[in-house]
C-alpha cells in the first residue's frame, strides 16, 4: 500500500505545535507496519537551510509558477519530499505568520500550491503512485477539489485528518480563479463559507473520509459548541467520520532511556523521579525550603483554548494552595503579558519560561509531580499522553482526547485501582481549582498516589495502536464500492 502524508509541518525540522510530532510518529508506526509512506512538506526555508542530503527528485509547474520537488529522509528514515517553490523558499520564520503575528498575506496561494503538488502525485505526474492521499488540516483542505477536477486514470483515496478544527483556511472568494478552482465548487456543500472561501470545508466536504485525531472529539465537533460553525456538514457527513486517537513515540519519550534526563526511572523504579524533581527545581531556581511541595506544570501554547485566562483568574487562590507551578509556552502576546503580570506577585513560587525549549520540556514532565490542562477544547492533545508515561498525574478538563485518555480519580475508579488523573468539567476557574485540591488531598496519600502513577505508566500509548487502526481505515477505503482496488492482492 502506498501512501502519501501532506502536511504542513514535521518535527524536528519545522514545529510550532503537536501536528508536527503526529507527522513524525504516525508515519514511522505505519512504515514499521509495512507501508509505503512518503511524506510531502513544504520547502519553508528554515527547513530548507537545517536538512542534510537534500537531492533533485523531480520538476514540475503549479499554474504558472516553478516549483522542484526535493527528496531526503527524516531521522527515522521515513522518505520525504519537500516542495521547493515561491512562497515557502523565500522567507524565513513561522510558516504561517509574519513577524507581526499576523497571517502571511498570501497563505492561499501558498498552501494551494501545497494542494496542486499532491494532486500531480493522485495523476500519476511523478514517478510515485500513492493508493491514499493522507490530508491534514486546512493546508491540504484543497487537495480533494483538485484531484477530483482532474480525475486520476485510476482510483486514488483522500482520507482528511482534523487536527484542530478551530483553524480553517479562511480567504477571499474573489482568489478562486487564481487559485485555479472552477466556480461549482464554491456552494455552501463545497468551499463556501459565509460568502468566503474555506480551504477546510474542502477536506470536509470532498474528501472520501475524514479523521479526527480522538474518539470524543469527533462528536464534539458534530455539536453548535464545538463545530466551529461547520457541525451541520460534519452531521452530513457523520457516516465517513470517525475519531481515532493519537499517540506518542513511545523511544523518544521514555522515562527509562530519556537522553535528557540524566536520572532515569520506571513504573517498577520510581525513585529516581525525585532526583529528577529536584534538579528541575534547581534549575528553575526554587529555593529548597519548597522540596516538599507538590511541583505542578504546564507546557503548552498561549491560545484562548487552552484554557490559560482560567489560570489567570485562578492564580491568587492557587497560590494559596501548597505547591510550585512551572510554565513552559509560548504564543498570543496578549496572554502572554498577561500571565507575565499574573506571576509577577509569585516570583518565589512560579517559573514562567516563555518560548519553547524541547529538553526543558522533557525535564519537565520527568520532575513535575502534577501536571495542568485547563483546555476549553482538545482535540487529542499530547502533553497528557507525556505526562501520564512519565508518572506525572494530569490535572485537566473532561474534553476531546483528554476525556478519552485520563481515568478519573473517583470513589469508583480509585477503588478499581485504574484512576490515572483528576477531571473537571466546566471549564470555570472555580472548577478547575476543585480539581486541583482533590489532587492535593490524594498526594498526600502515597501509596494511592504511586497506584496512579503506575497505572498511568502502563497505559499503552504508542503510535502502533493509531497505526493499526488506520490501516485498516486504507483498506476500507480501498474496498469500498467503486473502488477498482477491490481487488485483495493489492492491499498489505
Amino acid at each position: 500500500m502506498q501512501i502519501l502524508y501532506v502536511v504542513s509541518e514535521v518535527a524536528p525540522w519545522i514545529k510550532t505545535g503537536g501536528l508536527a510530532d503526529v507527522a513524525a510518529g504516525l508515519p514511522k508506526a505505519l512504515h514499521q507496519a509495512g507501508a509505503d509512506i512518503r511524506l510531502l512538506i513544504p520547502g519553508y526555508a528554515d527547513l530548507l537551510a537545517q536538512t542534510d542530503g537534500l537531492r533533485l527528485w523531480a520538476t514540475l509547474r503549479l499554474r504558472d509558477v516553478p516549483a522542484r520537488i526535493l527528496e531526503t529522509n527524516l531521522p527515522s528514515g521515513i522518505p520525504v519530499y519537500i516542495l521547493e517553490c515561491p512562497g515557502f523558499a523565500d522567507r524565513h520564520g513561522n510558516p504561517y505568520m509574519k513577524p507581526d503575528g499576523h497571517a502571511w498575506d498570501d497563505n492561499a496561494q501558498r498552501f494551494n500550491r501545497l494542494a496542486l503538488a499532491a494532486a500531480a502525485f493522485a495523476n500519476d505526474q511523478l514517478s510515485f503512485h500513492p493508493h491514499i492521499l493522507h490530508l491534514n488540516d486546512w493546508h491540504t483542505g484543497l487537495v480533494p477539489v483538485h484531484v477530483l477536477q482532474h480525475p486520476p486514470q485510476r482510483p486514488v483515496r483522500t482520507l482528511f485528518t482534523i487536527h484542530n478544527l478551530a483553524y480553517q483556511g479562511i480567504f477571499p472568494a474573489h482568489l478562486l480563479p487564481q487559485l485555479g478552482i472552477q466556480p461549482r465548487w464554491m456552494t455552501i456543500d463545497g468551499l463556501e463559507f459565509h460568502g468566503q472561501l474555506s480551504f477546510i470545508k474542502g477536506g470536509i466536504a470532498l474528501a472520501d473520509h475524514i479523521t479526527t485525531v480522538s474518539p470524543s472529539y469527533a462528536q464534539e465537533i458534530q455539536t453548535p459548541a464545538y463545530g466551529e460553525g461547520l457541525d451541520g456538514l460534519l452531521r452530513s457527513r457523520a457516516h465517513h467520520l470517525s475519531g481515532i486517537l493519537n499517540g506518542i513515540d513511545a523511544e523518544l519519550w521514555n522515562p527509562a532511556t530519556d537522553p535528557y534526563l540524566t536520572h532515569h526511572f520506571s513504573a517498577q523504579h520510581l525513585h529516581g523521579k525525585k532526583y529528577n524533581k529536584t534538579a528541575l527545581r534547581h534549575t528553575l531556581g526554587f529555593p529548597k525550603t519548597g522540596k516538599k511541595k507538590p511541583l505542578v506544570a504546564m507546557i503548552t501554547r498561549f491560545a484562548a483554548q487552552k484554557g490559560l485566562d482560567l489560570v489567570i483568574e485562578a492564580l491568587p487562590e492557587l497560590m494559596g494552595r501548597p505547591l510550585e507551578l512551572v510554565i513552559l509556552g509560548s504564543g498570543d502576546s496578549g496572554l502572554e503579558e498577561a500571565l507575565k503580570r499574573a506571576v509577577a506577585p509569585f516570583s518565589q513560587r512560579i517559573a514562567l519560561q516563555l518560548g519553547y525549549d524541547e529538553a526543558l520540556a522533557h525535564h519537565i514532565e520527568a520532575g513535575a509531580d502534577m501536571f495542568l490542562m485547563p483546555s476549553r477544547f482538545e482535540p487529542c492533545g499530547l502533553n497528557q499522553l507525556y505526562s501520564l508515561r512519565y508518572g506525572t498525574v494530569p490535572i485537566a478538563r473532561a474534553t476531546g482526547g483528554l476525556r478519552d485518555t485520563i481515568v478519573d480519580a473517583n470513589a469508583q475508579n480509585l477503588a478499581k485501582g485504574t484512576a490515572s488523573g483528576f477531571l473537571f468539567e466546566e471549564p470555570t476557574a472555580r472548577s478547575m481549582l476543585h480539581a486541583v485540591d482533590r489532587a492535593l488531598a490524594l498526594y498526600h496519600e502515597p501509596s494511592i498516589w504511586k497506584t496512579m502513577m503506575r497505572c498511568g505508566m502502563a497505559i499503552e500509548c504508542s503510535w502502533a495502536t493509531s497505526a493499526a487502526a488506520y490501516l485498516q481505515l486504507y483498506r476500507e477505503l480501498l474496498a469500498r464500492p467503486g473502488s477498482r482496488w477491490g481487488a485483495r492482492a493489492l492491499l498489505p
